[in-house]
């Protein structure tokens, strides 16, 4: 998250930042929501665009749907797509925030990419996620991440595909690949699952930069 919503850094530095602690890639995805979501959309492809042209780091532009009343969710995704988000991303019901109940079900009917902090996510919820290859986050977030226990053992059990996020919204949240694994343990997942995680995210890269 960048100073579009309530991260510390404009755009370009934090990709810049993200580059010289050695990540391959990044996805700006601000919070959003019917008031400013296209908007951010369209600013924040801007810096995307200036770093893949000039750093060798992909950076990729979306948006995280925020606190939105569940019904108009999967209007919202459908229209950051149209707008061109590479990243569609919904805020789950983390067990820490008054997210709307009906979040989790609303984002996974729909056209996105990441629920974000699922919290104490239901089994039918998962399955939908699935089917639909919705990706469930482990986070490595403090206060989201309570829950990444319980969502990361759904998800094997329903085969649903998981990613990690740092949801970073300054530049000490920006975690080494080691901690990365190290969360994931913390998880439950074991080797193997922990390659899966790595291995989804590097497919949402490869979506727009097949040479990643």
């Amino acid at each position: 998250h960048t100073t579009y919503s309530d991260g510390q850094l404009i755009p370009i530095e934090l990709i810049r930042r993200a580059q010289a602690t050695g990540y391959k890639a990044i996805a700006l995805t601000d919070h959003g929501d019917r008031a400013n979501y296209l908007t951010i959309l369209e600013e924040i492809k801007r810096a995307c665009e200036s770093a893949n042209r000039f750093w060798d780091i992909r950076a990729l532009w979306g948006i995280e749907l925020t606190h939105n009343p569940p019904e108009e969710i999967g209007k919202m995704a459908e229209e950051s797509r149209a707008k061109g988000a590479q990243i569609i991303v919904v805020h789950g019901e983390t067990i820490i925030e008054p997210v709307p109940e009906g979040t989790n079900l609303a984002a996974v009917q729909s056209d996105v990419d990441i629920l974000a902090h699922p919290g104490l996510i239901d089994e039918q919820t998962v399955r939908i996620a699935a089917e639909r290859s919705v990706h469930l986050e482990i986070t490595a977030k403090a206060g989201h991440n309570l829950t990444n226990g319980h969502v990361a053992a759904l998800a094997k059990k329903y085969k649903a595909p998981l990613v990690l996020d740092t949801d970073t919204h300054r530049p000490s949240q920006l975690i080494s690949r080691d901690q990365a694994r190290k969360i994931l343990r913390g998880a439950g997942l074991s080797d193997t699952d922990i390659e899966k995680v790595f291995e989804n995210s590097y497919r949402l890269v490869k979506r727009f930069f097949p040479d990643f």
